[in-house]
């Protein structure tokens, strides 16, 4: 796809590990953050700590847009606090981390896509000034506000009498006269 029509944007993802006070689970996993134009990172790399939590850059991901999406990505900028919506799947190996960073995107409905199964994690993170500004800037060259076009109901049909047909015997008639009998 031409620049014209897409963008890429690489940003880090940024998962916490936090201790919790629960019966069946030790400890949570959640993005807190993205950090825009990372470098791609083979391993996780701790970025912090404290008491409790433990912050990591777990995988570089990338950012794209698309013109056909940008109802959704101004539908997000239109928000208090407009997102970066990052879906963690459950990590392949049962080692130290338990999720893996899978997709990130900037349209709520996307992201509402990958919350049906509920095998994902799908979390929302501040996005960043200089995110919202290419968005922005994205949707400028690019939305088309479509005018809302309301459906016309098809006409139903009126007997001599002033009533309308009862649609299972018209369905029925259509029936018999198919089968031929």
């Amino acid at each position: 796809m031409s620049e014209a029509t897409h963008l890429q944007i690489p940003l880090g993802i940024v998962i916490e590990r936090r201790d919790i006070d629960n019966p069946w689970l030790d400890y949570t996993w959640r993005p807190v953050a993205v950090i825009p134009g990372a470098a791609p990172v083979d391993e996780w790399h701790c970025i912090g700590a404290g008491e409790g939590w433990r912050q990591y850059h777990a995988k570089t991901l990338t950012l794209e847009l698309f013109r056909g999406e940008t109802e959704g990505y101004l539908s997000n900028l239109s928000q208090p606090v407009p997102a970066v919506f990052i879906v963690l799947r459950p990590g392949e190996e049962a080692g130290e981390h338990d999720v893996e960073p899978f997709h990130v995107t900037a349209c709520p409905y996307e992201a509402m896509g990958y919350t049906e199964d509920g095998e994902e994690i799908v979390e929302g993170v501040a996005m960043p000034p200089e995110i919202i500004a290419m968005v922005q800037a994205f949707i400028d060259r690019h939305h088309v506000e479509e005018p809302f076009r309301k459906r016309k109901n098809k006409r139903h049909r009126v007997r001599d009498d002033g009533r309308r047909p009862d649609p299972r015997i018209a369905t029925a008639a259509r029936y018999w006269k198919a089968d031929g009998k």
